[in-house]
């Protein structure tokens, strides 16, 4: 280093390779930019509820009202709050106090066709000759059902039965005679069929759960009648016996006070004669003894 310029690298002393990394890293650009910072996440019960949630909380209600965990006056009032409800937070304290029926009930129906580890039973024959046959209750229901009816009259109930695998078909003969099929409703139905101077009917019905099993009949009926529909479920029918014994007991009460209100009134009005007609005596016995007088 060359004393006479300061100190500085003279033309013949260039600078060292540490001194020119330095000089690189002074010369590199500086980032202005900052760095954008996220918004602050949505708590959940500030989210907007959508169609979809209200309608899972009202099917919520309406199974604790057929279970008897509501009365009417209650039930109408959560369903008033449920659909004037804006976000999640407003749902949740509608049923806080109700086990998500919904869901277990889902739940519980998926558990009863869930595939099992074993191999499918046997095929199960129904045969009804001048007689009747008949397959219903808890029982698992077997890959291939036949059904023969023969001036008879088979029955085969699958609304409480357990789906090992997810295909069900069931083969039917029916000859002057008749063959009955119900279904439950969270499961599909198909038919492949033919009535010979006879009928026929399956009602197609689709499940809205895409693993629910699939139900299909096949066969025909020679003058004789082939039905298979889905079956309501013991819930709906309760929720209806329900409504319908309190519209009753509604009813009995408004008669019972219309009439207690009518006797009321009659009495009423009893007293206000009987009060008239001691006031004009009372007058009347004045006026007789000031003319006495």
């Amino acid at each position: 280093m060359d004393a006479d310029n300061g100190g500085r690298p003279g033309p013949e002393n260039p600078p060292g390779p540490l001194e020119q990394q330095g000089r690189r890293q002074d010369r590199q650009p500086v980032n202005m930019t900052k760095t954008a910072t996220a918004p602050p996440a949505v708590a959940e019960g500030d989210l907007r509820a959508s169609d979809a949630d209200r309608d899972r909380v009202a099917e919520i209600l309406r199974e604790a009202l057929a279970e008897g965990r509501l009365d009417p006056e209650e039930h109408a009032e959560r369903i008033d709050t449920v659909y004037r409800a804006k976000t999640m937070g407003e749902l949740e304290p509608v049923i806080r106090d109700l086990p998500a029926s919904g869901a277990g009930r889902a739940r519980q129906d998926r558990d009863a066709y869930a595939p099992g580890a074993g191999t499918p039973g046997p095929d199960q024959n129904l045969v009804a000759i001048f007689s009747a046959s008949a397959r219903k209750g808890r029982w698992r229901a077997p890959a291939r059902i036949n059904a023969f009816a023969l001036f008879g009259s088979v029955e085969i109930d699958l609304t409480e039965a357990v789906f090992p695998q997810r295909q069900v078909q069931i083969n039917v003969t029916a000859v002057f005679g008749s063959v009955e099929i119900r279904v439950p409703e969270n499961i599909t139905l198909r038919s492949s069929g033919s009535g010979i101077l006879g009928s026929f009917e399956v009602e197609s019905h689709d499940s809205e759960d895409a693993d629910a099993p699939q139900v299909v009949v096949n066969g025909f009926a020679v003058l004789g009648s082939v039905e298979a529909r889905p079956k309501r479920g013991a819930w709906i029918r309760d929720l209806r016996d329900r409504l319908r014994d309190g519209h009753r007991e509604l009813r009995h009460e408004l008669r019972e006070e219309r009439r207690e209100r009518h006797h009321q009134l009659r009495e009423d009005r009893r007293e206000w004669h009987e009060r008239l007609h001691a006031e004009r005596r009372e007058r009347r016995d004045r006026f007789r003894k000031g003319m006495g007088g």
